[in-house]
């Protein structure tokens, strides 16, 4: 570099200016070194985000009956609104609905792959970023695998009998009552009697086991049983157990083994080759390739399985393997029959049992991770191409799972409940966690990624199977920004469905999620993802802050109760885990989670447990009663270092895993004995009977964990995250609430914002605000589905920020003969003169409408200099207000304030107010409209009403 380029550089970074790619970062590798970069600010990049900061879309390409004229029309329609890239997603063609003729085009076939270069040139003459699934639907597999290279499962069957009994009866009935109830099994399947055994009610020891497997040559099991309980135990292995749950034609038939390298490989091989030999690399016109959901359904085997578990865990077990397997159900996860399906064991036996269940579910996380996972990331390194994956589901490593993967992925889910208020009870209750978007797997999945040092943070996001048809922006907004809170720093809308304009009107719909300009909101959607690209902009190029750590007794719950189908699990373990970690950032700190492997490979410095670039001085154990030595060992280093571990409900009092665990339990308990002789720092913690909040807030006080940032009055539906980098600090508060608003009266810690100037940024508009905060005190008001990011920087002039006051003097009601105009979806329109305005909901000549209302009115202003502004007071829909004929903006969230200075005139002044609703009430009435009628109106999917339009009251004032 020369030495003027070189000052130049050096004085742009000074000025806080950062280097930003006009590209996405992979794609620079590949340019010459002609290419020159842009340097931009920090706020530049936020406020005109580049289009790979952009929110993604899955794109089904529904049952490949693809086209390339409408691939083409679709990436313009998403460009348009303002989609920055697509993950090409092949999956079945959706059922209730008509293809129109249209064939399906086979994955990997010659005309397949034409299409998708097709699709990859237009993408890139757009500026958009293209990703591919591997495989078609998910978990990958295909018709074309070998027997021994598809998954395999061992599962359990048992008949209870109550003796003296002599009776006999065929494999078949063992083989019926093991055949795993889950999703999508695979008709082909194959099933074999490993093992029969006759087994008593209780059992104390594997002596009182009585081997009937000789008798399975026969086909038939002739037992005597004597007086008393007992049950035959059948192990059952069934081969090709599992069939892809929507694949495509082409990809569709049983699932690829996981835990077999070499059919990994192949697999991976088998696609890409077939491309690249056809139309060049795909570098880096495809950015990654994706694996989608990992419901893997229980696989738990492979040929050596077995000997394997011996070379890792030291014992076989293959003896105890009957007693260690639950009954599987729905999804693969374990079922609520266990209590009652297998015999009773004894204490002793149960202990051994359970002991071996924790080695058996750490073996196969082993495997998957070495088999499946590091192969797959080196086949996109091979490849030049980035691995971007789900790396969860059921007996997979929570953290570091995702740790070889370059773009890690979570989900965040829309379901009734979202902005409503929920109780810790009902929270608790409900796996998937009421009232929240963002998954527990979020937290796992973006903590893994900050150890890692990953700022792309991958979300499937705002999935949707319950309200269809009902994608109001403030619903996407509220689930959007839990989803940021809990780390994502780059979503990917679920979904976009193929689906061409001659398609018999819904469209062709795989999943809900009606993202589709046939929607009453899609002109309004770019207001959606603007706000969503600034954010991703700025975060993406932050590290977020956490000086606290979380331990969940992942331990604990493998032994008890086996390996959840995370983020589906039938057990939460314990259920108050999530609100460890929101109540630990809705009180102005922030944390991690962590697992014992990192604790383990971790430094401890100055008090800190550090791990790469992440430190942390606090370290919580959330119901933990097992712990691996070495793990025991590094945290009595840690906290005789002046660290310092809060136990919840529980001390750690034993080791993991089964063989030789007397010796491993009394080192445990050696390593716990020495860190309870640090009163101050080796602390006991009972969980409270509720208010999980004020409990931690109390925790906080008690034990002086500082804060960096003081929240007076916390609530459950205010939350925060901070983030950094180099020259900023970067701050995220966010109201969950679609009804209540919140004074926000915070002090930011004076270490953290010396010498920095402190602005708002508005995502929504772009702009910066210049903020006065006397001693680092911010008083402002968080309204409903309100966000609010504050940045502090070496920036010092701006416009000063002045918040809309949300009544003032000279209050005047805008009521009585509203001109009212309905021009509903079907193309009819009405119009009315109201009295009184009323949600359109209640009103039954307007309960099932869907579409846009234009409400006209006159007030009367005086003086037009004033400062004035207008309160629309409650509004169920997206808002665009005119006076006077001209615009005074669109909102689609949150209060609707609007200042009209510059916009009325002494006297009588217009207003037009347009409401755009959404569809659900008018689609719930289509009878004849079989997709209509599964989305709004069927079984679980059966939609409550929603309420529209302009209710008010419509109040005009100055400001006081």
């Amino acid at each position: 570099m020369k030495r003027r380029d070189f000052l130049k550089q050096c004085s742009i970074a000074a000025s806080g200016l950062v280097l930003v790619n006009v590209l996405p970062s992979y794609a620079h590798a590949m340019m010459g070194e002609d290419h020159v970069p842009n340097y931009k600010s920090l706020f530049e990049i936020f406020s005109d985000p580049e289009n790979h900061y952009r929110p993604f879309v899955r794109w089904w390409w529904n049952g490949n009956k693809i086209e390339k004229a409408e691939l083409a029309r679709e990436l313009g329609v998403l460009k348009d609104a303002g989609i920055g890239g697509v993950e090409i997603n092949p999956i079945s063609f959706p059922l209730r609905t008509e293809d129109t003729g249209k064939p399906s085009v086979e994955w990997l076939s010659d005309e397949w792959i034409e299409l998708l270069r097709f699709t990859l040139e237009e993408a890139k003459s757009l500026g958009m970023t293209c990703d591919l699934l591997v495989g078609t639907g998910f978990p990958m597999g295909g018709d074309f695998l070998e027997k021994e290279e598809c998954s395999q499962i061992v599962v359990l069957a048992v008949k209870k009998f109550k003796g003296p009994l002599t009776t006999e009866f065929s494999l078949f009935d063992l083989y019926k009552e093991a055949d795993p109830a889950i999703t999508n099994p695979y008709s082909g399947r194959t099933m074999e009697m490993l093992e029969v055994k006759l087994v008593p009610d209780p059992l104390n020891n594997l002596d009182e086991v009585i081997n009937l497997s000789d008798q399975i040559k026969n086909g038939m099991i002739k037992v005597s049983i004597p007086k008393g309980d007992y049950a035959v135990y059948g192990l059952v292995k069934i081969d090709r157990f599992m069939s892809v749950i929507q694949g495509a034609p082409g990809g569709m038939g049983p699932v690829l083994n996981h835990y077999d390298t070499a059919a990994v490989k192949k697999y991976l091989n088998r696609m890409s080759d077939t491309i690249q030999q056809k139309i060049g690399p795909l570098a880096p016109n495809i950015r990654s390739f994706f694996i989608d959901s990992l419901e893997t359904e229980g696989t738990n085997w492979n040929h050596d399985m077995m000997s394997e578990f011996k070379k890792r865990r030291g014992y076989d077990l293959y003896p105890y393997l009957p007693f260690v397997l639950f009954k599987i159900g729905s999804m693969g996860n374990t079922t609520g029959v266990n209590i009652l399906y297998p015999v009773k064991m004894g204490p002793e036996f149960k202990k051994m049992t359970d002991r071996m269940r924790y080695d058996f579910e750490l073996t196969k996380a082993e495997l998957f991770r070495e088999r499946f996972v590091q192969t797959f990331a080196q086949w996109c390194k091979d490849n030049k191409i980035k691995s971007r994956a789900q790396a969860y589901g059921r007996g997979y490593f929570p953290l570091e799972g995702s740790f070889e993967i370059d773009i890690p992925e979570c989900e965040t889910w829309l379901k009734y409940g979202i902005g409503e208020d929920i109780s810790e009870e009902k929270f608790t209750q409900y796996p998937w966690h009421l009232g929240r978007g963002n998954t527990m797997i979020n937290k796992l999945v973006s903590s893994a990624a900050h150890l890692k040092d990953k700022k792309l943070i991958s979300s499937e996001e705002l999935t949707n199977t319950d309200m269809v048809f009902n994608e109001a922006l403030e619903i996407l907004k509220i689930a959007g920004d839990q989803s940021t809170i809990s780390g994502v720093t780059h979503p990917i809308f679920h979904g976009f469905n193929y689906s061409p304009p001659e398609a018999a009107f819904p469209g062709w719909i795989t999943y809900g999620g009606y993202f589709n300009e046939k929607n009453t909101m899609w002109p309004y959607f770019k207001h959606y993802t603007d706000y969503r690209a600034r954010l991703s902009a700025l975060l993406q190029h932050a590290t977020m802050f956490a000086d606290i750590a979380l331990l969940a007794p992942f331990a604990d719950q493998w032994t008890q109760y086996g390996a959840q189908n995370e983020p589906f699990p039938t057990v939460v373990s314990p259920a108050y885990q999530a609100l460890i970690w929101e109540s630990i950032h809705q009180n102005g700190n922030a944390c991690d989670y962590v697992s014992e492997q990192v604790i383990n490979d971790s430094e401890v410095k100055k008090g800190f447990l550090t791990y790469g670039k992440r430190k942390y001085h606090t370290l919580f154990l959330i119901e933990v009663h097992s712990l691996d030595t070495a793990t025991a060992q590094k945290l009595y280093e840690f906290v005789s270092d002046g660290g310092r571990i809060f136990c919840i409900e529980a001390i750690p009092d034993r080791s993991t895993g089964w063989n030789h665990y007397e010796e491993r339990d009394r080192e445990v308990q050696s390593w716990i004995s020495k860190m309870k002789t640090f009163l101050e720092r080796f602390i006991f913690l009972n969980k409270p009977k509720s208010d999980f909040l004020n409990w931690y807030k109390s925790v906080q006080e008690k034990y002086s964990i500082t804060p960096y940032v003081k929240i007076k009055t916390p609530k459950t539906f205010i939350t925060q995250v901070r983030y950094q980098t180099r020259d900023a600090e970067i701050f995220l508060f966010n109201n969950s609430s679609s009804k209540h608003s919140a004074p926000l009266d915070i002090i930011f810690e004076k270490s953290v914002i010396r010498n920095k100037q402190a602005w708002l940024w508005d995502a929504v508009t772009g702009k910066r605000f210049k903020l006065d905060l006397p001693d680092g005190r911010l008083n402002i008001d968080l309204g409903p589905a309100d966000s609010k990011l504050i940045v502090f920087d070496g920036h010092k002039k701006g416009t000063t920020w002045k918040e809309s006051p949300l009544t003032g003097k000279n209050v005047k009601e805008i009521e009585n003969h509203w001109k009212v105009e309905l021009i509903h979806y079907d193309g009819t329109v009405k119009k009315e003169e109201l009295d009184k305005l009323t949600d359109l909901k209640d009103s039954p000549a307007y309960t099932h409408f869907a579409g846009t209302i234009i409400y006209r009115n006159t007030f009367q202003i005086k003086d037009k200099h004033a400062e004035s502004y207008i309160n629309l007071g409650n509004v169920y829909g997206i808002c665009e207000v005119r006076i006077n004929g001209k615009e005074a903006g669109t909102q689609w969230f949150g209060r609707r304030i609007y200042p009209v200075n510059g916009l009325v005139k002494d006297g009588v002044n217009e207003i037009e107010i347009k409401v755009v609703t959404v569809m659900v009430n008018y689609m719930k009435t289509l009878k004849d409209n079989v997709v209509a009628q599964y989305w709004t109106n069927q079984k679980k999917k059966d939609q409550p009403l929603q309420s529209m339009g302009l209710v008010g009251p419509v109040t005009v004032y100055q400001e006081s």
